[in-house]
């Protein structure tokens, strides 16, 4: 079937970078996104990955994040830079139809 699946979640301190990975399966690798949720806060958009490797970005996140993919595993990956205390949250991967966004393709970043 088709389904997104997140690594384990992670707790880094201030300052330092993470990534976060998400295995995709039954779809292609292509315009996929990442989307976050802060504690009692509603969804917020990050960026996505398009069919080759162009990114976008929500303006407001513009040089905080990089989005890449490694075609050959199957993985997406989303780089947090300089963590801030802001920044904790659930990070998820989705695909452009919501639909597919798997509850499973989650990280809870603290």
């Amino acid at each position: 079937g088709q389904s997104l699946t997140s690594s384990e979640p992670v707790v880094n301190r201030p300052g330092e970078s993470v990534t976060l990975a998400c295995a995709v399966s039954g779809l292609p690798l292509s315009w996929l996104h990442w989307i976050r949720q802060k504690p009692g806060k509603g969804l917020e958009w990050i960026g996505r990955i398009d069919s080759g490797t162009g990114t976008i970005f929500a303006q407001t996140l513009q040089g905080q994040f990089t989005i890449t993919k490694d075609n050959s595993k199957s993985q997406l990956y989303l780089e947090v830079k300089s963590l801030k205390t802001e920044d904790s949250a659930v990070y998820y991967c989705a695909r452009d139809t919501v639909t597919l966004l798997n509850s499973s393709g989650k990280h809870t970043l603290h």
